[in-house]
This record gives C-alpha cells, sequence and structure tokens, in this order.
C-alpha cells in the first residue's frame, strides 16, 4: 500500500510515522507514506498557500492551484483508490472504513488547514470527506495520521499477531472485554477465575458476555437491539 500525505505543515506528521508499529510496516515494505509539502506547488514567490475568503469574514482559505498541481502530479504517476478530505463536517470514520481502505493500494490524505479548502477542491478530486470526531482540532494532519494508522496496521503482517486486529474494539460492533496480566493480585483486586482455569470454551464465553456488558454501559448506542 501507499499513503500519500498533502499537508501545509509536514513537520506535524514527522513522529506519528517514525515509531512503533507505524515505522516496521514501512520499514518491512508493508506500506509507504510519503508526506508532501503543499508549499512546493506554490506558485507565489513566498510559497503562499492560502488567501482571504471571497465575500468577507474570519480565517483564510487555503487555495485551489497549489493542491490541484499536487493531485494532478500524484495521479499522473498511479491510480489512487481514494483521494481523502480531512474536515470536521465528513463522514465520521469508524472500524468498517478502517476494514474497507485496507485493502486499497494507493490512497491520497488532503489535511485541511486554516479555514479549510477552496470548494472547488472538493469538486474536482474528493472522493472521501473523512472526520474523526465532532470536534475541531487545528488541522487535518494529526487525524490524518490517525486514519492511516488505522489502516495500516490491518494489512496482513503488520501486526505480529494479526488475530490481535481482529479481536480489537470495534471489529465485531462491540467493545472489548476487560484484559489482565501478572500479577494475579495486587492491592486486592483479582483477576478473574475463569481467566485462571485454563477451560477455553468457558473463557471464550465470558470475554463474549463481558463485551456485551461493557458496551451496553458505555455505548449503548452500538447495540442494535431488537
Amino acid at each position: 500500500m501507499r499513503i500519500d500525505i498533502i499537508t501545509a505543515v509536514p513537520a506535524l506528521l514527522e513522529s506519528p510515522f517514525a515509531h512503533s508499529i507505524m515505522k516496521r510496516a514501512q520499514d518491512k515494505g508493508y506500506v509507504e507514506i510519503y508526506v508532501h509539502n503543499l508549499h512546493d506547488y506554490s506558485k507565489n514567490k513566498y510559497r503562499q498557500v492560502d488567501d482571504y475568503q471571497f465575500g468577507g469574514g474570519a480565517g483564510m482559505v487555503m487555495m485551489i492551484e497549489p493542491i490541484d498541481k499536487c493531485i494532478e502530479q500524484l495521479k499522473s504517476e498511479r491510480h489512487y483508490d481514494s483521494v481523502i478530505y480531512m474536515t470536521p463536517d465528513g463522514q465520521q470514520w469508524d472500524q468498517p472504513m478502517a476494514n474497507t481502505f485496507s485493502m486499497y493500494e494507493n490512497i491520497i490524505i488532503l489535511c485541511g488547514h486554516y479555514k479549510g479548502v477552496d470548494e472547488r477542491v472538493r469538486e474536482l478530486h474528493i472522493t472521501h470527506e473523512i472526520s474523526i470526531g465532532d470536534y475541531v482540532i487545528s488541522g487535518g494532519e494529526l487525524a490524518a495520521a490517525i486514519v492511516a494508522d488505522s489502516i495500516v496496521r490491518l494489512i496482513p503482517g503488520v501486526l505480529g499477531d494479526e488475530q490481535s486486529a481482529l479481536s480489537d474494539s470495534h471489529q465485531d460492533g462491540l467493545l472489548s472485554p476487560p484484559i489482565y496480566t501478572r500479577p494475579v493480585e495486587y492491592k486486592g483486586l483479582k483477576v478473574p477465575d475463569v481467566l485462571m482455569s485454563g477451560n477455553h470454551g468457558a473463557i471464550e464465553k465470558w470475554r463474549a458476555e463481558e463485551a456485551i456488558r461493557r458496551t451496553r454501559e458505555r455505548r449503548p448506542d452500538m447495540l442494535k437491539e431488537d
């Protein structure tokens, strides 16, 4: 898989992809991640990528020309399955979407910044408008890193134990059950006896029941009751 991320502030994306699972995935060749500095595509001698809104109003708008030039160059080099725009008014990202996108070959992610992008960018290039939640952050860079991470960890081979991703919260529409490790008892709190029993059938039954209980308590909106 290849992920191209377009941003006006590339430094914000240095750390998320330089450590842990994301770094190992790149080192092992499971994914290629390229960050493109939007300022490199500006025709202005000041490398300007934003301007005032037509009609007035607070906040600057990302200009169409640098974005269009960058995306057109990338598209001339390969086919892209999706061009994502990170924006607070997009569709909220979830695990089923991550599962689907993990099967794509090439993805572009455009990071919003300032007040957002010229609307014509959306009309010309964007196939998916994505939000990570109903709130606003300073730019789309951190959101893009979250989306990329959630996709890459699902690529077969990226995680040491592929079953780990399949048992994560939200994969089956439920939150994960409680988990424990050593020591068996700490400050009076003990690991449930069933997890120490060696009875795998009973353990799986307990985990399934706990997943439902935890989801009902914490995220009842996720349960589709008859």
